[in-house]
């Protein structure tokens, strides 16, 4: 993995790190919900996501009226989700974390329905699984409609997100630093004004580079395991730091923080 300028340090002695993680396209190798709509819903949908790429409405709005296009059957359904691949190291990754006490949290506009379902095949169990650790929209199926709600979308939410990725990190990550946040997709762009250090792909890694704001690229979360590793072996890896991003920093993460 190619990494960036700065340090991955801890700014403040005795807090244990929390990461953060998108689900549709960076836990997935795919992003779910546009497959679901390719796929099931009438074509009118991707008229709503321009919409939505235009910042006229936002994601809660958007996947409500576009959700509501798709007809398929849970057994329809449930054969798509099935065929989604998963990024091939992130069950690996996830034991890593737990196995050093590192608590990690999916903030993810996709849905429970799917996400569940994925993880389950995926061999993925625990918190994530049973929702304490998950944040997302919630689906259920209705005959052949899908019907959405959106738990953690709280109002007032200023950009109308389907989850409020950067509440979520707030109320969590008081006690704890870095914040950690892995991403690919422009839904991840209000996450990472909340977050000391950004892994990004795809969409999010654009905005980044585009808006000048430190990240570290990813293809796997093999890579960002490795880069994890070396702090933890006290070779600190070239990170970009989000919200130093002006000091050069030298520290690496110890063996007390994992």
């Amino acid at each position: 993995m190619r990494t960036q300028a700065t340090a991955l340090t801890n700014s403040r002695p005795g807090l244990r790190p929390i990461v953060f993680s998108d689900f549709d396209g960076t836990i997935t190798q795919i992003d779910v919900t546009d497959r679901i709509l390719s796929e099931l819903a009438h074509p009118s949908w991707e008229e709503i996501e321009q919409e939505w790429a235009r910042g006229m409405i936002g994601s809660r709005e958007c996947l409500t009226r576009q959700m509501a296009l798709v007809d398929a059957s849970a057994d329809v359904l449930d054969a798509l989700i099935d065929s989604i691949p998963l990024d091939p190291h992130f069950a690996g990754f996830h034991q890593f974390l737990r196995k050093r006490r590192v608590p990690f949290y999916v903030v993810s506009d996709g849905f429970d329905y799917v996400i569940r379902r994925v993880l389950e095949r995926g061999g993925v169990n625990g918190s994530l699984r049973n929702g304490s650790h998950l944040f997302s929209s919630s689906l259920r199926v209705e005959g052949n409609r899908l019907v959405t709600s959106f738990p953690h979308s709280p109002e007032p939410c200023e950009h109308g997100c389907a989850t409020c990725k950067a509440a979520i990190m707030r109320r969590l990550s008081h006690k704890h630093r870095p914040i950690i946040f892995i991403g690919d997709g422009f839904s991840d762009r209000f996450a990472i004004e909340l977050s000391d250090i950004v892994f990004a792909k795809r969409q999010l890694l654009a905005y980044c580079r585009e808006r000048g704001i430190p990240c570290t690229p990813f293809e796997t979360f093999a890579d960002i395991q490795a880069a994890m590793t070396e702090g933890i072996a006290g070779t600190a890896p070239k990170l970009k730091r989000r919200r130093s991003r002006a000091q050069e920093g030298s520290l690496a993460l110890s063996n007390r923080y994992y």
